[in-house]
């Protein structure tokens, strides 16, 4: 018995269009968009099946939002013709067991942080109004997460010491932090770097050690340095709402179920209720950067990522708040004193 594949006809402007042909030129949009090259047919031929599976995933999962069964939507973007494996070897690197600093012959973790009392905070913050927040940022192809989630709460506190926004290095950070437990794009933890920078006195401005996304030599110039911490504070968890509305910013983690979304855009609210996520297994830092509630009285943190604004919404994710500190964006937080 033969099997025959039959090509669906759609109709595109009143002409007949196969399936095949709609998958082709859904694929090269895609490429020029995003200025890719292969280097054979065999490969562009394996990145475009992955492309194709995950519009498939972009068309089923938006269905159940039309449905108002999930409660973020899904669009394609740079990284659509990537697995998630391979995402979280390249863009992850949290790694929360490359703890260094040392304070006489003690561990030294930095101190608690405590909230001030009688305070009433806001129903919602959002910093990039107040203009504490940097442009989103792309660490590319290296495990520097940590960098990016660390230079941002940085940049955040100089600004509410300072008045000025200075974008700040990640690439130093990269480069010079490795003697306090850093690893570069092979990952690295926020509170060694905040440990480097108190150590260095100062980290330099993007502008003056600009981002390379590889490993290199260090070549950190103190005259060029944007910004300094005096130590650094972690047990935000518990409190982590004092925390992001007076302090403007923090660095925190993610657990790496947001790679079976990254190679995807995302808008709306990331919840549990859609996807099972871990609130200890993480691998991903990012930076929060305000909270509030949506319109169904869903509340949420408002996350910066460090993926490029093509990811998420304009590079940003809205996780879901009060639920049982979802993929542990609360579990390892922390940020610099200055």
């Amino acid at each position: 018995m033969k099997l025959f594949v039959l090509l669906a006809a759609l109709f595109v402007g009143g002409q007949a269009v196969s399936f095949f042909e709609l998958v082709q030129e859904q694929w090269g949009s895609f490429k020029v968009t995003h200025k890719k090259q292969y280097g054979s047919e065999l490969e562009e031929r394996f990145r475009m099946k992955i492309f194709m599976e995950n519009a498939h995933k972009v068309a089923k999962h938006n269905k159940l939002y039309a449905l108002g069964l999930v409660s973020y939507k899904l669009d394609t973007n740079k990284y659509a013709d990537m697995l998630s494996h391979e995402i979280i070897q390249t863009l992850n690197g949290f790694n929360k067991t490359k703890q260094s600093g040392l304070r006489g012959t003690e561990e030294y973790d930095g101190f608690s942080f405590i909230p001030p009392a009688n305070v009433k905070l806001p129903e919602e913050v959002d910093w990039r109004q107040h203009g504490a927040v940097t442009p989103v940022k792309d660490q590319g192809h290296c495990g520097s997460c940590w960098s990016f989630s660390a230079t941002g709460a940085l940049e955040g506190q100089h600004y509410r010491k300072t008045g000025k926004l200075v974008s700040l290095s990640e690439q130093n950070l990269v480069d010079c932090s490795t003697k306090f437990g850093n690893n570069g794009c092979n990952g690295g933890l926020m509170d060694n770097a905040f440990r480097y920078i108190k150590a260095n006195k100062g980290i330099d401005t993007e502008e003056a050690y600009p981002y390379d996304g590889k490993d290199e030599k260090c070549h950190y110039n103190p005259s060029e340095s944007g910004a300094t911490d005096k130590d650094f504070l972690t047990n935000v968890r518990r409190q982590k709402r004092s925390a992001v509305s007076l302090y403007r910013k923090y660095s925190c983690t993610l657990w790496s179920c947001l790679n079976e979304t990254c190679p995807l855009r995302l808008s709306g609210i990331y919840s549990s209720l859609d996807c099972k996520c871990s609130s200890t297994e993480l691998d991903h830092g990012v930076l929060a950067v305000g909270y509030g509630t949506d319109e169904n009285g869903q509340d949420y943190w408002l996350i910066k990522n460090s993926w490029g604004p093509n990811w998420g919404d304009e590079g940003y994710i809205k996780i879901a708040r009060n639920r049982n500190n979802m993929c542990g964006v609360a579990t390892q937080a922390s940020y610099p004193l200055v």
